[in-house]
């Protein structure tokens, strides 16, 4: 086996968006009367099937302003987002990518528009050869089908790459996908069972390519 391949997730591995996101959240249901629970949002970390509307409305017994409240939490959340600087490690690990020779692909729950222009606004946007977004497929994360999509464009076989996850949906789907995944918590994260992942760091900065790449068996 020889490694060829480094696939990212985007929110809260390369980006935290996680943290804001919460917090943007639990500021709406505080607006409400109620409290958002953050284990069992960090359980949804990854995917994007859990409705936070409905949930709220739920607790609060009765129907909420969908648009006006999507509107302002949103606001809110890219308001904290736009202080959030690339994650510790992430430029090294892009930077070894390329001396090595390697492919890299990105694979998201999240829409293109989102990783894009976040992507973007960071300078990392040309370091992806590859964006498979939850826009371009069925299911989201714990679902394979955006695993499958970035190595098909890639031409990898998922035996020949290593998918690099902050969240248990993550490590899930990349496994499902056939790929050896690095599992990176963020502070969202951190209690999450990541007994699945083939190996588990603190950091990005805790370990290279090349070394994390020799651990794996490659």
């Amino acid at each position: 086996m020889v490694l060829r391949a480094v696939i990212f997730d985007f929110d809260g591995l390369i980006l935290d968006t996680e943290t804001p996101a919460y917090t943007s959240w639990q500021e709406t249901y505080t607006g409400l009367g109620a409290a958002l629970d953050r284990a069992l949002w960090a359980a949804n970390i990854g995917t994007h099937g859990w409705d936070a509307v409905r949930h709220l409305e739920e607790l609060v017994g009765h129907p909420v302003d969908r648009a006006a409240l999507r509107a302002a939490r949103l606001a809110r959340h890219h308001a904290l987002i736009a202080d959030e600087v690339v994650r510790p490690g992430v430029v090294g690990w892009l930077d070894e990518a390329k001396a090595l020779g390697l492919a890299v692909g990105l694979a998201s729950s999240s829409g293109r528009e989102w990783v894009g222009q976040h992507l973007e606004r960071l300078g990392l946007l040309e370091r992806f050869a590859v964006l498979a977004t939850g826009d371009r497929v069925p299911r989201p994360k714990p679902d394979p089908a955006v695993y499958r999509l970035a190595l098909d464009s890639l031409d990898i076989d998922p035996a020949d790459a290593i998918a690099v996850e902050d969240s248990a949906n993550g490590v899930a789907a990349a496994k499902a996908a056939g790929l050896r995944a690095v599992a990176v918590p963020n502070a969202m994260t951190a209690e999450l069972d990541f007994s699945r992942a083939d190996l588990v760091l603190r950091s990005l900065t805790d370990a290279g390519i090349a070394e994390v790449a020799e651990r794996l068996g490659f």
